[in-house]
This record gives structure tokens, C-alpha cells and sequence, in this order.
């Protein structure tokens, strides 16, 4: 599976970072710009959550693989727990009866996030609850931007996604027009009732907006604090209490000052509420999917100059959300003319690049002096780190064959062996699923079994049909990196007719 790194915490790490992605046009597959506000450790965070909560996860021991020619030492692998949170918006001490939150989200890879994205304008009355779920992670950062019912902006925060279920309650002043705090108090809900579970750590600061820019306040020093002591919170503390991430690192937030209005901002973020996307009036009991969301603004929704869709790609087309969310995440890019061409195929370097790119991993073995890579090549250090990594078999070649176009066995054996997946129950049962599995050669059906069982393999246009020697498209390359993406939790799914459904004992 997949292996999310926990800084100083587990042995293996990986992580998806931006990339331009498979365009021949490119010289170069070169890393983009993320978002600036990134923590650069999460070791203490994580430590801090783990003594609230046992993190759900599965752990793989330590154990050695022997390839013809090769000795790959693979190591632990960490499930990343998908979480979700309930928003809720507070006034006890004013007269206001209505809210408009606006939610976006920077959501973490590695130690780096992604450039902020758009969820939504909710419509809130004061005391309303909202949920928001399937597909948060441990370490999201979810952005809320607040108005009231005449669009005049009036607060401004961040929270971070806690492991499991997170309560949040964001509440106002008595009159936030002109004094424009917000207190933010927040924690573990692991039965999503909406409380903050006793016994646990709980979060409490306040954010101050003055000149488009908020403050992460250290301290309730200068608040009048009585405004903000809601009946079933604790009393406001002296001294802010913050996630680690934001308290230490070079991204952290407790004490500083950001800049709230940004010229790259999605279209989403700067429009006045109502006048680009029509407000989300809550109901009583509202729950929205992350999936759902992410599709449905996407197109206005992403940082500027992030293009997401492609005049060779269909609203309908199979592997679309797959391609348009890697693109949403500058994984991915299409070329020039504005396509995408889903059909081409991908080569062994290309693919190098993106594995380098997307994971990052501790290395297994020793690098090779391939004698068909030359001192300088494009994919010179991409080739040599992910065979470091344990991807990519050579059967004691010292050619690494960068040109050569992959089969979908080829992609599908690579993830398996470098990512280590690992399977339960009959490797008969597993492949049954497949009307061509007696063509799987006996030496690739466990691995085959094993990327099957953890949801990873993608069928078009028959879902019954590996194809394994069929030559993988750009697009089909796209669905089955996101989906290895998934299965350790670190996107939102999408639901596909062509993702196999493995068979569990």
C-alpha cells in the first residue's frame, strides 16, 4: 500500500507533490509551486493526536523481497485515516441571525499542501451545524471566510483536520462588523455528535482581521472575552492552544499575520458571495461529500491558472475526474493546444518521473549506472531515485530501456512491487473477478492479486478484462496513480463503474 509519512515516526514516507506530468512538450517534468503556508514538520502533531486517539491504520512488518538478481528490502507502510468534521457557528452575545461561511480547503501531501481550493458558500444560521466528510485527511487545512447576510466580510480562520471525526466551533463577536475576531474551539468528535469528546485535547485560539490580512493571536490578552463564552465551551485561555503544526515550523500560523486576499486565489474565493455560485441554504441535518464538492467547483474552484479541463476530454469520459483532479492538484498538465490526448502512450521514463514525483520513499537498494541513461538526461535522477525506491524490475540489465512504452501489466506489477501491497485470502478467488485471469503468468498473479485487493486496478471499457498487454494510455496511467492515491487515503474517491470491487475473504 501506500506509504504516508509521519515524520520521525515511521520508517517510510510518501507523498504526492505537483508536477508537470507526461507532455512530450516538456523537457523537463519539473516541480510546481504549492501553496506557501507549509508546515515543515509533523512529527510532534502527530505524536500529540496519537495520545487522544489511536490513528486507524495498516501496518505492514518489515520483509524482504527476492527478484532474479535483486534483493529489495521493503518496509512498514501506514494507512493515512480519512476524517471528517461538523462546522458550527456561534454569537452568544449578539443580535445577528445569519451567516454565509465560505469553505475551501489546502489539503496536505507530504509536508507541503496544495494550493487552496473551493468547497462552498453555506448559508449558516447562528447555532447551525454543518458536516462535512468522506475524503479529509489528518492534517487538512480547511479555510473559513465569513460574511453576513449583506456580503460584508466579517472573520476569517483555519483548522486543522484532527484524526477521525473533528468538531469545530467558530464563534463571533458581539458585533463582528466592527470587531472582526473570531474564537475558534475545537477537537476530537470520534462518535460525530458534534461535542468535543472529553478527556481529549481541545484547540482554542482566536484570528483577528484588520487590513486583508488576519492574525493567528498567541493569547486572549487584549478580548473581551466574555463575548465569546458559549454555554457547553470551556473558558476562553489565557494562552492559545494550536495544533503543533501551527506552532512550529516554517509555515506555522500562532503569532503571525497573512495575507487573507491573493491575486491567484480561485475565482470562487474572490467573488462576492451569491454573484458566481448560488449560497447553500443548510437544512437541519446537512452532511456533505468531499468528492462531491470538489467536482461540482471544480472549474471555479481551483487557483488561478490551473486548467482542469481538456477539449479532448468529455464530461462524460471515463477517466475523467481521475485526469481532472490530478490536473486540480498540478499532478498532471495537458499540452499547449489545450488537449490532453488520453490515448497516448506512457514510457518508462515518464512514468519514473511521475513516481518521483508523487512518492517519496525510503530506499530499498543500491542505484544502478544504467548505460542507456547518459549523464544529463531529462529523467536522469527521476530513473535513479525511483529504482532506489524499489520500483521498477531489470532482471540484472544494466539497461533501463527510458523510451520503452508500458503495458498495463507493466504499470500495474510496478506500483505493486514498489508500493508493497499486500493481500489476504486465495489469490484464485481474488483474480476470479477477471474473465482473463488464466493469462496472468504464475510469477505476477499475488502481485496482481494484491494491488486487486486493495481497490486499486481500473478496467475500460470492460471492467472484467485486465488487459494486461495492452500498451497504458495517458489516461488509463492517470486512474491507476489516483487510485493507488486512494487506497492510503490521501484523495477524495470518485466513484468509477470501472474500478474493480475486490473479492474479500
Amino acid at each position: 500500500m501506500i506509504l504516508s509519512k509521519l515524520t520521525h515516526f515511521r520508517k517510510v514516507a510518501i507523498a504526492a507533490v505537483s508536477i508537470i506530468a507526461l507532455s512530450p512538450t516538456h523537457s523537463t517534468l519539473a516541480a510546481s509551486n504549492l501553496s506557501a503556508t507549509v508546515p515543515s514538520e509533523f512529527s510532534n502533531y502527530n505524536q500529540q493526536l496519537l495520545t487522544q486517539k489511536t490513528i486507524s491504520e495498516e501496518v505492514d512488518t518489515d520483509s524482504t523481497t527476492n527478484i532474479p538478481g535483486e534483493t529489495v528490502t521493503t518496509t512498514t507502510s501506514v494507512k493515512r485515516e480519512k476524517s471528517g468534521f461538523t462546522l458550527a457557528i456561534w454569537q452568544p452575545g449578539g443580535t445577528i441571525s445569519e451567516v454565509i461561511a465560505r469553505v475551501s480547503i489546502q489539503g496536505k501531501h507530504g509536508n507541503k499542501y496544495y494550493k487552496e481550493r473551493f468547497l462552498g458558500d453555506y448559508k449558516y444560521k447562528i447555532k447551525q451545524k454543518a458536516k462535512f466528510i468522506n475524503g479529509f485527511k489528518l492534517g487538512d487545512r480547511i479555510v473559513v471566510r465569513l460574511y453576513d447576510n449583506t456580503n460584508r466580510f466579517i472573520g476569517y480562520t483555519q483548522f486543522a483536520c484532527l484524526p477521525g471525526h473533528t468538531a469545530i466551533n467558530l464563534i463571533l463577536s458581539a458585533n463582528p462588523k466592527e470587531y472582526q475576531v473570531v474564537r475558534v474551539f475545537y477537537g476530537v468528535d470520534d462518535n460525530e455528535d458534534s461535542i468535543v469528546d472529553t478527556n481529549t485535547t481541545t484547540y482554542d485560539y482566536f484570528t483577528q482581521v484588520s487590513n486583508q490580512k488576519a492574525t493567528f493571536l498567541k493569547s486572549s490578552e487584549n478580548i473581551n472575552i466574555t463575548q465569546y463564552q458559549a454555554a457547553g465551551f470551556a473558558k476562553v485561555a489565557t494562552t492559545s492552544v494550536y495544533p503543533v503544526s501551527f506552532t512550529e515550523g516554517e509555515f506555522a500560523l500562532a503569532g503571525k499575520s497573512i495575507n487573507i486576499v491573493d491575486s491567484n486565489l480561485a475565482k470562487a474565493l474572490t467573488a462576492v458571495p451569491g454573484s458566481l455560485v448560488q449560497l447553500t441554504q443548510l437544512s437541519n441535518n446537512s452532511t456533505y461529500q468531499l468528492s462531491q464538492l470538489l467536482s461540482k467547483y471544480r472549474q471555479v474552484g481551483v487557483a488561478k491558472n490551473i486548467k482542469v479541463s481538456f477539449s479532448d476530454i468529455s464530461k462524460d469520459y471515463w477517466a475523467k475526474d481521475y485526469i481532472a483532479e490530478l490536473a486540480a492538484m498540478e499532478i498532471i498538465d495537458g499540452f499547449p493546444d489545450g488537449t490532453f490526448r488520453p490515448n497516448a502512450p506512457v514510457t518508462r521514463a515518464q512514468l519514473a518521473a511521475l513516481l518521483q514525483k508523487i512518492f517519496i520513499k525510503s530506499k530499498v537498494r543500491n542505484a544502478i549506472a544504467f548505460r542507456d541513461i547518459p549523464k544529463g538526461y531529462w529523467a536522469e535522477n527521476a530513473i535513479r531515485e525511483t529504482y532506489e525506491m524499489g520500483f521498477f524490475t531489470t532482471l540484472g540489465s544494466k539497461n533501463f530501456n527510458p523510451t520503452q512504452k508500458l503495458t498495463r501489466l507493466d504499470i500495474l506489477i510496478t506500483l505493486a512491487k514498489g508500493l508493497n501491497y499486500q493481500f489476504t485470502g486465495s489469490t484464485k478467488n481474488i483474480l476470479s473477478i477477471y474473465s482473463d485471469a488464466s493469462s496472468i503468468q504464475s510469477e505476477h498473479r499475488n502481485l496482481i492479486a494484491a494491488i486487486t485487493q486493495n481497490g486499486v486496478v481500473v478496467n475500460y471499457p470492460n471492467r472484467k478484462l485486465l488487459n494486461g498487454k495492452k500498451v497504458a494510455t495517458r489516461a488509463e496511467v492517470c486512474a491507476l496513480l489516483y487510485r493507488a492515491m486512494v487506497s492510503a487515503g490521501e484523495v477524495a474517491d470518485f466513484a468509477s463503474k470501472y474500478t474493480i470491487q475486490p473479492i474479500r475473504e
